[in-house]
Formats: C-alpha cells, structure tokens, sequence
C-alpha cells in the first residue's frame, strides 16, 4: 500500500543568521497525527519530499510550540528556481 501524500503551500521563509536555513512551516492540523508514527531523535519525521520535479529524503523538523517545518536545500532551490518570499508547494509522505 502506497503511503498517504500531504501537500503544504506556504512561503520560503528563512531563519536569523548564523543558520539561515530555508523552509515551508508545515500546519499542526497535518502533523499532530503523524507525531507518534515515525518518530526517530530530536522529534523528527522522516519523509520524502516533493518540490515540482525534484524529490528527496529529508525530515519534518520541529521548530518549537509544536510547529514543524521542511527545510527546502540549497540544490532543491536552485533546481526549481526558490526564492525567499516564494509561495511553495511541497509534497512529502513519511519515509
């Protein structure tokens, strides 16, 4: 059986320097269900994640109070031109 696909659109925000990681928050109403499923160290999801084209493994991570986000890496950016600002739809089903 194929897992289930959720689909997030929401802005390429970034974090304050020094990180300055890129990412789509992901709304609680999708991740309360998913915290007791796949949960590995530190609280994160694994998944796989879809941007256009372009898909890879990666985590939702928590970002504090409950909230979850998918930080989009540099060469998925780059792949499907994403800018800070940019409205971004993003797949992803758990790994």
């Amino acid at each position: 059986m194929k897992a289930k696909t959720f689909v997030v659109k929401g802005k390429a925000e970034t974090f304050p320097p020094p990180a300055g990681w890129v990412f789509v928050r992901v709304p609680k109403k999708l991740t309360e269900p998913l915290k007791p499923k796949k949960r590995t160290g530190w609280g994160l999801i694994p998944i796989e994640a879809e941007v256009g084209k372009t898909s890879w493994q990666t985590s939702l991570l928590p970002m504090g109070k409950g909230e979850y986000f998918i930080a989009l890496k540099a060469k998925v950016r780059k792949t499907e031109d994403i800018r800070i600002g940019d409205t971004v739809t993003v797949a992803f089903r758990l790994a």
